[in-house]
C-alpha cells in the first residue's frame, strides 16, 4: 500500500479522538463556494504548548488495526473498515516532511492495540525517540500511552513527548465494563497515577538543581490529558462533571476532553443510534471551564434537583445564577474577585480589567461597555454607581426567557 494511501486511512481514523481544541466545531465545508478551509478533515489539528502558543499537528494513528472489542469504536477488532499500518519510521518522515514544508509544527500519535500493550507502546516510543535522538527534532510531540504498558515505557515515552494522554473512555466503571469488558478502569487509573508520579518528580528534581547545564531533562512537560466519550452510554452530566474533578484533583490532569459519541458502521445494539446533541459536548465544556478556573463545584453546576443534565439553551454559569437569584446583585464596586467570577458574563479577563478599572474610581454601564463586557447578560445580575436591576430577579423564569437564545428551526434532515 502506498503511503499517501495509508495516510489517508490512519488520518481519518484519528479524527475520533478529541485531543485537540477543534472537536466541538459545526461541520462545515468550503467546497463549490469559493471559499477556503475545512471542519470535516483530517490529519492536521491544533494544540497548546506550555507557554500558551497554538502549534499545528500531524494527527494520525500508527494503525488502525487492534486486538480489542469496544463496542463504540470504528476500529474495534470486529469492524469491517479497511486497515492500514505505518512502520515508525514512516511516521518519522512523514513528521519531518511536513514539518520541512511548514505544514505542521510537531506529531499528534495515537494506536490501535496490536499483539499486545507492550509491543505498541515501543512503537510509538520509538517515534518519539527517533525523531528526537536520529533528527534532533525539537518539535510538539504528543503520545496517545496505552494504560497497561509496563512503566518503563511509561517513563521513556515522557523522556520525548511534550505531552501524554490515556483514554478513560468512559464515565463510570459500569459504562466501561459493558461497552469496553477488555479495559479496566483500575487499569486506567493506575497508568494515570504513574504518569502523576513522573511528571511531579521531573519538576521537583529540576527545582533542586540550579545549573541549567545540569538540570536533568524534562518529563512530559506539557503534563497529561485524557479524553471520555459522552453519550454512548447512559451516564448523565452529573456524573460525567464527577470523573472530570476526580481526574484533576487526584491525577493533576491538564484537561479532560470530551467526545460526543458518533454512531458508527455495523454497530452494536448496545449502542444508542443517534448521537448526542452538540450542544451537550459543549456545554459540557463550559462546565469543566468552571470547575477548574472559577471556583464553582459539581453539585452547583449539575444539581441533582436538576435531573443531572446541564441545561442545553444557557450555559451553566447563567443557569446557577437563575438558580440562586438571592446572591445577586453583585456589586461591581466592591465585590472581590470570587463573587465576580460568578457573574454571567464575566470572564476572568473581564474581571481583571475590572478590578484594575475599579481602583481608579467608581464604575458605571459605560465603563463597562469600555471594557467590552457583555452588558445584556451581566446587567441583570450586577449594581453600579448608575445601575441597579430592581426587581429583575425576582422573576427567574421571565428573566431566563428574555436572556436564552431564541429557538431555531431544527433542520429537516439534520
Amino acid at each position: 500500500m502506498k503511503t499517501i494511501e495509508k495516510l489517508a486511512i490512519l488520518a481519518d481514523a484519528a479524527k475520533y479522538d478529541a485531543s485537540c481544541a477543534s472537536s466541538g466545531a459545526n461541520k462545515r465545508h468550503s467546497l463549490g463556494t469559493g471559499g477556503i478551509g475545512s471542519t470535516e478533515g483530517m490529519g492536521i489539528c491544533h494544540s497548546y504548548t506550555p507557554d500558551g502558543r497554538c502549534v499545528s499537528l500531524l494527527k494520525i494513528l500508527l494503525t488502525n488495526f487492534c486486538i480489542y472489542d469496544c463496542a463504540y469504536c470504528v476500529n474495534r477488532v470486529s469492524s469491517n473498515v479497511r486497515r492500514a499500518r505505518f512502520a515508525p519510521q514512516e511516521v518519522v518522515r512523514l513528521t519531518l516532511d511536513f514539518y520541512k514544508r511548514n505544514y505542521v509544527e510537531g506529531l499528534f500519535l495515537s494506536s490501535g492495540i496490536i499483539r499486545n500493550s507492550d509491543y505498541t507502546m515501543e512503537q510509538l516510543v520509538e517515534v518519539a525517540r527517533s525523531l528526537r535522538e536520529d533528527h534532533r527534532f525539537a518539535g510538539y510531540i504528543h503520545l496517545k500511552t496505552i494504560p497497561d504498558a509496563s512503566p518503563e515505557l511509561l517513563a521513556a515515552a515522557g523522556r520525548h513527548a511534550d505531552r501524554l494522554s490515556i483514554n478513560v473512555e468512559l464515565p463510570t466503571e459500569r459504562g466501561l465494563a459493558e461497552l469496553a469488558p477488555e479495559k479496566t478502569a483500575g487499569g486506567i487509573r493506575a497508568a494515570m497515577g504513574e504518569l502523576r508520579w513522573r511528571i511531579e518528580e521531573g519538576r521537583e528534581a529540576r527545582k533542586a538543581v540550579r545549573l541549567p547545564a545540569s538540570k536533568p531533562p524534562r518529563f512530559a512537560p506539557a503534563g497529561q490529558s485524557t479524553q471520555m466519550i459522552v453519550g454512548a452510554d447512559g451516564a448523565d452530566d452529573r456524573s460525567i462533571l464527577r470523573t472530570s474533578d476526580n481526574l484533576y484533583g487526584n491525577y493533576r490532569l491538564r484537561r479532560v476532553y470530551y467526545s460526543a459519541f458518533s454512531p458508527i458502521p455495523d454497530a452494536s445494539s448496545r449502542l444508542p443510534p443517534q448521537a448526542p446533541p452538540l450542544a451537550r459536548e459543549h456545554r459540557l465544556y463550559q462546565a469543566d471551564w468552571l470547575l477548574r478556573f472559577y471556583g464553582f463545584g459539581v453539585d452547583e453546576i449539575a444539581p441533582p434537583e436538576a435531573g443531572g443534565m446541564l441545561d442545553l439553551d444557557i450555559d451553566p454559569k447563567m443557569a446557577w445564577a437563575l438558580r440562586h437569584p438571592d446572591r445577586f446583585p453583585v456589586d461591581v464596586n466592591r465585590a472581590p474577585r470570587e463573587l465576580l467570577l460568578r457573574v454571567p458574563g464575566l470572564g476572568a479577563r473581564n474581571v481583571a480589567r475590572i478590578l484594575a478599572s475599579r481602583r481608579q474610581g467608581a464604575l458605571r454601564v459605560d465603563d463597562l461597555v469600555r471594557l467590552r463586557v457583555p452588558v445584556r447578560r451581566t446587567l441583570p445580575f450586577v449594581s453600579l454607581l448608575d445601575h441597579h436591576p430592581r426587581r429583575q430577579l425576582d422573576d427567574p423564569a421571565r428573566l431566563r426567557a428574555r436572556l436564552a437564545p431564541p429557538p431555531r428551526q431544527q433542520d429537516l434532515f439534520a
